[in-house]
């Protein structure tokens, strides 16, 4: 069931007084939003409360915009919430029994306010606060108000951006006043309170998904070359690095990651996914802990250190999405050592790999991909039986429609992309989650929106049965030099004029896939396929050759190109699956995902 908040949305006087901006557009559409102020904001949140009496059980609703991190009595709890739209904005709800005390008790959140359009959050929109409920044994005993004290961290700055202005690169300061804010005797007199949100919008939802998990690893290896230490983790995660040393005052120690060494052994902190992974540590004098807020993909680490610098402990705090394996290798398979190798690092990425979204990478963008996602969450379901990120990822793209009824490409952010094929994709996954899952309510709740989503690409671009004029990106294959010279400009940021056979054979298979939900649903067909295989043969089949060509206007046959034709069954007769009627079972010629799986 939904909570009803009691507390309210706050923030400090600043964000308290902002009214949000619209950062939502289409992605031509020429828009330039400066982002030069409240950016990289860190606000801390304290409150004490008391319990009275014994309770049986405690639980917290939290949300913050654009992240959180809670504590409970000076003990980390838990961190969120998954990224979302401000008109169903996720909250969590996390039972905080075994961290709660008959008598005074401690709040403390820290938060971020990123204030940068990219892929990662709804951010840069001047949305900021904290909203909080505390429920013991039923009954509210905390709710976020203005009696809360609030403080900015000074103890964070940035050292530039990384990826593609994904996130700061961070200087992390422990002479911070405000470090050990969230230790039950830290004096917070000083600070001041914090403020209703005064032009709030948000509109809560519960999130559906589960909360992250965290692991501890510790360096598999270790080595010191002078002044600067070396730790290989083994493999590439996904977290934070957490340093305890005790140097001088004002000591700086250089922290570098990255996911490959260089032929020296050197790490290659400047990585392949535009990210430069060095950052710096400033010294209090007393024993530190580094504590970065946000978070990297890496594998190798290593500290630059003076001389009067003593490391304590090193360990990689590992974060990832709950990961249940579900799934094994056939017995015939298991004897191959290529194919454990490979299928050991397929489940390592998708353990690690997955966080609060099913995301493309983990450091260059950190972006909810529609397309990629489509591929990772149907994995993640077949190999864990949980559909959580398949509905998160269908529901998201779907509630992106405000902005275009085509839908955009990256969702729950405020970045705005558009790629023809990825709404089209996500028609298939809508299927996949009813094969693998039986669950026709859920079918029946898409189906309407996937119509709507298909009579938008009829309305927006179809002519003469054909995928014309698309003022969305064709990216085909990835990168350029995959794409086996395709003859259609489908470069990014213009208007693609051209009939070509990717996007056509895209769109053609999402018709059918919807006349197959409409036949489970036993309803009547979506659309006659017909007239649309009519004109894809004759604008792209080339008779002669027995093969495809790229573009209505093109004689160049690519690889590529005919792949889509053979894998949706758009082949004529003469060709793989043709004998004299194209194969029609529903699904296309990749439809088996259980062909070296047990599941």
């Amino acid at each position: 069931m939904e909570h009803k908040f009691q507390g309210k949305w706050i923030s400090n006087a600043t964000f308290a007084n902002l009214r949000a901006r619209n950062v939502f557009h289409r992605q031509l559409e020429k828009v330039s939003l400066d982002c030069s102020e409240h950016r990289n904001q860190h606000v801390l949140f304290r409150k004490s409360f008391h319990i009275d009496r014994d309770f049986s059980s405690a639980k917290i609703y939290i949300s913050a915009d654009d992240y959180y991190k809670l504590y409970i009595n000076g003990r980390f709890i838990a961190q969120g919430p998954s990224p979302s739209y401000h008109f169903q904005y996720n909250y969590n709800e996390i039972d905080i029994s075994e961290f709660l005390v008959c008598g005074d008790n401690l709040i403390a959140v820290h938060t971020l306010y990123q204030g940068l359009i990219n892929r990662v959050w709804q951010s840069g929109d001047l949305r900021h606060g904290l909203i909080c409920d505390v429920v013991v044994d039923h009954s509210v005993v905390l709710s976020s108000d203005e009696s809360f004290k609030v403080r900015e961290h000074s103890g964070y700055s940035e050292m530039g951006t990384c990826g593609y202005q994904t996130q700061f690169l961070e200087r992390y300061d422990s002479r911070s006043g405000e470090v050990d804010f969230e230790k039950v005797d830290f004096d917070d007199s000083e600070w001041s309170f914090a403020e209703e949100c005064h032009f709030d919008d948000h509109a809560m939802a519960k999130q559906n998904s589960r909360m992250l998990e965290f692991e501890r690893i510790s360096p598999e290896k270790t080595s010191v070359n002078g002044n600067r230490i070396f730790y290989d983790f083994g493999a590439n995660y996904v977290g934070y690095l957490s340093v305890r040393a005790k140097g001088s005052c004002g000591d700086a120690i250089t922290v570098r990651c990255a996911q490959e060494l260089n032929e020296d052994g050197r790490l290659r902190f400047d990585l392949r996914a535009n990210c430069k992974y060095e950052e710096e540590w400033i010294l209090s004098g007393r024993e530190d802990v580094l504590d970065w807020f946000d978070y990297k993909a890496f594998r190798y680490a290593e500290l630059e250190i003076p001389d009067s610098v003593e490391i304590k402990d090193v360990v990689f705090l590992v974060r990832h999405y709950p990961f249940d394996l579900k799934a094994q290798l056939k017995k015939e398979y298991t004897d191959s050592d290529d194919l454990r190798r490979i299928w050991n690092l397929c489940i390592h990425t998708q353990r690690y790999g997955v966080q609060e979204v099913i995301q493309d990478c983990m450091e260059r963008e950190k972006g909810f991909y529609l397309g990629d996602g489509c591929y990772t969450a149907l994995t993640n379901m077949i190999l864990t039986k949980d559909d959580a990120m398949v509905r998160k990822l269908i529901d998201d793209a779907f509630s992106s429609s405000f902005i275009t009824e085509t839908l955009v490409t990256c969702m729950d952010c405020s970045f705005m992309q558009e790629i023809a094929e990825y709404p089209l994709i996500m028609v298939s996954l809508v299927m996949w989650h009813y094969r693998m899952k039986n669950d026709v309510e859920y079918l029946r709740s898409n189906y309407p929106k996937v119509v709507r989503l298909l009579e938008a690409y009829r309305r927006d671009y179809e002519k003469e049965g054909l995928l014309r004029d698309l003022d969305k990106w064709c990216v085909v294959e990835w990168p350029k030099n995959f794409q086996h010279g395709y003859d259609v400009d489908i470069r990014e940021g213009q208007v693609c004029k051209t009939a070509h056979i990717s996007i056509n054979a895209y769109y053609l298979y999402a018709i059918r896939i919807a006349n197959a939900i409409a036949k489970v649903l036993d309803v009547e067909p979506y659309r006659d396929e017909e007239p649309l295989l009519s004109a894809f043969d004759k604008a792209f089949y080339d008779s002669g050759k027995n093969l495809f060509r790229d573009g209505e206007n093109s004689d160049h046959i690519s690889l590529v190109g005919n792949s889509f034709a053979y894998g949706f069954n758009l082949c004529q007769t003469g060709l793989p699956f043709g004998k004299g009627e194209r194969r029609w079972p529903g699904f296309s010629a990749f439809d088996g995902y259980g062909g070296a799986l047990r599941v």
